[in-house]
């Protein structure tokens, strides 16, 4: 699947108090506690993933996954691109770090997908219509954020 010819749904980003090299170790962990764990995994075998355990290698590159994801492609240190479907849709979320200067970063994750039938229509509206998917996007991001923070303060 080719993100670029899903649907743009949304784009968030987050300005980052760390260098671009502090904040790629903070996305690749963020991403591994936010979903592996058994809620994800029970989560993604319900609603029919693809990708529904954590495997492959790691740190994340080509063909690693996570429940509802796998890893279609990475640049270290600023970029990762994960893909996934099931049975109501199918989707990307893409990852990009940019330096701004020297201590600072800009974290952004851009969300693509396609809803196909009235069943995804459904799954849609109780995803992204009632502001679930925002909510958790951003509450990623912020903890991305904070730990890689925290990083820089300790090498400092």
């Amino acid at each position: 699947m080719d993100p670029a010819a899903l649907p743009y749904i949304d784009e968030h980003a987050i300005d980052v108090a760390a260098d671009a090299a502090d904040v790629w170790p903070e996305l690749l962990e963020g991403l591994e506690r936010s979903f592996s764990h058994r809620a994800a995994e029970i989560y993604a075998r319900v609603i029919g993933c693809e990708d529904t355990a954590a495997g492959g290698p790691r740190p994340f590159a080509v063909g690693s996954t996570i429940p509802g994801f796998h890893v279609t492609a990475s640049t270290s240190r600023s970029e990762l691109v994960l893909e996934g479907r099931h049975r109501f849709s199918a989707y990307a979320l893409l990852f990009r770090i940019e330096p701004v200067r020297p201590g600072r970063a800009r974290l952004h994750a851009e969300t693509r997908a396609a809803f196909p039938g009235w069943a995804g229509r459904a799954y849609r509206l109780m995803i992204i219509g009632t502001g679930g998917h925002v909510v958790a996007v951003r509450r990623l991001l912020s903890g991305i954020s904070r730990r890689a923070e925290a990083r820089e303060r300790a090498l400092a």
